[in-house]
């Protein structure tokens, strides 16, 4: 059953984080900034919802080189084992992503972002500021939709030029977190 994104109060501070990356190494949020945006994209590689976008993420990134993008996986590979290391690197061979993949084996990070399901994108400012938070675009797998981005595209568009992205945004939809324990709330 799909989940839906939480949808995060706007101008909600990006929440730090020190995670290791599926090429090796450890990324932090600050090694991402200064940046004109950052986009924190919770992902994993076994969930339709995620395989259907990540086109229109493959040409969002390219598209803006002044947007920070990190991927992050919190799920529980017990529950998801297609999210392993071996898994998410297979994820970056077939969609060519060059920005960092991250492990969240603690599921601290997508507790503090309050994540929710996969897809779940938070895009902010320069000033770390939450601008956006929500759906890439209409599409979804098997809705007849297009998967062109528009969503993120308008959103990151507005960041850029220093405006707000008008409301209302529309919460993504996807897989939920396979949670190692249940959240609380």
């Amino acid at each position: 059953m799909p989940v839906s994104s939480q949808m995060v109060p706007i101008g909600t501070p990006a929440p730090d984080f020190a995670l290791p990356a599926v090429t090796g190494g450890t990324v932090r949020r600050d090694d991402l900034v200064p940046a004109d945006a950052l986009l924190v994209a919770f992902l994993s590689n076994h969930c339709p919802f995620v395989r259907h976008i990540e086109p229109a993420l493959t040409a969002l990134a390219e598209e803006f080189p002044q947007l920070a993008v990190v991927a992050v996986c919190s799920n529980d590979t017990d529950i998801a084992p297609d999210d392993d290391a071996v898994g998410l690197k297979a994820q970056l061979g077939r969609t060519g992503w060059t920005f960092p993949y991250l492990i969240d084996a603690g599921q601290d990070v997508a507790r503090a972002y309050r994540a929710a399901c996969t897809p779940d994108f938070f895009l902010y400012d320069a000033e770390l500021r939450l601008a956006y938070r929500g759906a890439v675009d209409d599409s979804r797998p098997g809705n007849g939709e297009p998967v062109d981005g528009a969503r993120m595209r308008a959103a990151v568009t507005a960041v850029l030029a220093g405006r707000a992205v008008p409301e209302p945004h529309r919460a993504s939809i996807g897989c939920s977190i396979k949670w190692t324990e249940p959240e609380d709330d």
